[in-house]
């Protein structure tokens, strides 16, 4: 399986290439069209529907459980405006392509690859980064602390991606199994190839957050 195939196929992660070109197309198209002002009309029968665009347009994201307002074009990436609008550099920049899974965040509760998502399309939602997944006092999360103790690293470029990725599967499913921890990151490529410690530290992780009977 080739790696686009498995961002394709990575469960929970959303939006596809495609998905993402077309709805960046389309919106460019509809700014045109619109000129700033709504799409649609009454005599036309259609729903009015503010445009975004073309310029600048401002968006609240609630980033890490705070709340951040930001002035954004439409074209621009959730990726672009983490790192270089809120200097959140923890989600990494890669292949841009939504083959790698380095830009993985949580938009809601779900996985997504900021690279295909617009920052316009997380307006009003939550955004949970890398960043944010320690403790206010700085104590690293459970899956953080697994990845060091088990050595699922090497480079660790791709590694906040993998802890995203994983963090989604926990909430999701607390008590995963080996199979399907391998599904949940099979969107995130680590070119170490350290992917055995990998699965060794999120099952850690698991049993640790796993509730007490």
């Amino acid at each position: 399986m080739t790696a686009p195939d498995r961002a394709r196929t990575s469960p929970g992660r959303g939006t596809t290439r495609r998905e993402f070109l077309t709805g960046v197309t389309g919106a460019l198209t509809a700014a045109a069209m619109a000129g700033g002002k709504l799409l649609g009309s009454a005599e036309e029968g259609a729903t009015a529907k503010p445009i975004r665009g073309p310029g600048k347009t401002k968006i609240t994201l609630e980033v890490n459980g705070r709340r951040r307002e930001l002035s954004v074009e439409p074209r621009t990436t959730l990726l672009a405006a983490l790192r270089d609008e809120l200097r959140l550099t923890g989600t990494k920049s890669v292949c841009e392509l939504g083959q790698c899974g380095a830009c993985t965040i949580l938009l809601g509760q779900t996985a997504r690859y900021a690279c295909l998502t617009l920052a316009v399309q997380a307006d009003g939602r939550s955004v949970t980064t890398i960043e944010g997944l320690a403790s206010p006092a700085g104590d690293l999360h459970p899956l953080q602390a697994a990845f060091v103790e088990t050595d699922g690293l090497q480079c660790g470029f791709c590694t906040p991606g993998q802890v995203m990725a994983a963090a989604a599967l926990l909430r999701r499913r607390p008590d995963p199994k080996p199979e399907e921890i391998r599904a949940a990151l099979a969107g995130n490529t680590c070119r170490c190839a350290a992917y055995p410690k990998i699965f060794e530290a999120v099952a850690l992780a698991a049993s640790r957050l796993k509730p007490r009977p």
